[in-house]
C-alpha cells in the first residue's frame, strides 16, 4: 500500500482541508461517497455523543508487522476504513500538517469506503503520562470549546479521553471531535477521530470504538 504523500495535502485548498475533505494521493479521483444515511441528531450544547448504530465488522487490524501502518499500538479497524501511513512526518518543512503540539501524525484511516467524510487519525508523541500529550494536542487545535477530560480504558491499557468542540469556518457551526490516548513503553499514542461536522463524527463513533476497545500495545 502506498504511503499517504503530505507535500499532496499541503496543495489542498484551505477551505477543502478546513472541512476535512481527504484525498487518496497524488494525482487521483477520491472513491465516491457511499449513498446518504439517515443523519444523526445535529449537536446541541452538550458534548456527549448520540446514539450510534451497533459494533461495527472488524475487518483488519492495524500497526503490527505487515499493516499498512507501523505503530506502538495495534487495534481493528472497522470494516470498509482504509489506512494509509502518512509519507515523511518529521520533515520539518511540513510541520503544519504533520505536527500538532507534542504529537506527530504516522496515520491516517478514511472512512470514505464505509460511507462517511472522515478519518481516524494515529499521532504520536514522546514518553511522559497520557493525558499532558492530550492536553498538548487540543491545546494546539485552533479554536476549541466545551473540552472534557475522562480517565477511561482502551483494551487492557489506562487512558484518558477528550470530547471537545472545533470552529468549523468552512461550515460556519461547531464541530464535534474526540480522542483518546495511552502511554506505552515507546511512547505516547493518540488515537483521533474528526469528520466532516457532527452528524459524520457521531455516526463514526462505532468504529472509534472498536479501536479504543482492541487497542493493544506492541
Amino acid at each position: 500500500m502506498r504511503e499517504r504523500a503530505l507535500p499532496i495535502r499541503a496543495a489542498v485548498p484551505v477551505a477543502l482541508a478546513a472541512a476535512g475533505l481527504l484525498l487518496t494521493g497524488c494525482g487521483t479521483t477520491p472513491a465516491p461517497v457511499a449513498p446518504a444515511r439517515t443523519a444523526a441528531p445535529k449537536a446541541g450544547a452538550s458534548n456527549a455523543a448520540a446514539p450510534t448504530a451497533g459494533v461495527p465488522k472488524a475487518a483488519a487490524t492495524l500497526g503490527g508487522p505487515g499493516t499498512a501502518c507501523a505503530l506502538p499500538v495495534s487495534f481493528a479497524l472497522a470494516e470498509r476504513w482504509e489506512p494509509e501511513a502518512i509519507d515523511d512526518p518529521e520533515n520539518p518543512e511540513f510541520a503544519a500538517l504533520t505536527r500538532q503540539g507534542p504529537a506527530v501524525v504516522r496515520c491516517e484511516v478514511d472512512a470514505k469506503g464505509a460511507g462517511h467524510v472522515g478519518y481516524l487519525r494515529i499521532w504520536t508523541a514522546g514518553k511522559g503520562p497520557a493525558r499532558t500529550a492530550l492536553e498538548g494536542f487540543v491545546k494546539a487545535e485552533r479554536k476549541t470549546s466545551k473540552v472534557a477530560y475522562r480517565e477511561t480504558g482502551a483494551g487492557a491499557l489506562p487512558a484518558t479521553e477528550v470530547t471537545y468542540t472545533v470552529a468549523n469556518e468552512l461550515m460556519e457551526e461547531s464541530k464535534e471531535e474526540r480522542a483518546f490516548a495511552v502511554s506505552t513503553s515507546k511512547g505516547v499514542v493518540i488515537v483521533h477521530l474528526g469528520g466532516l461536522d457532527t452528524d459524520e463524527h457521531r455516526a463514526m463513533i462505532p468504529a472509534y470504538e472498536l479501536a479504543k476497545s482492541t487497542l493493544k500495545a506492541l
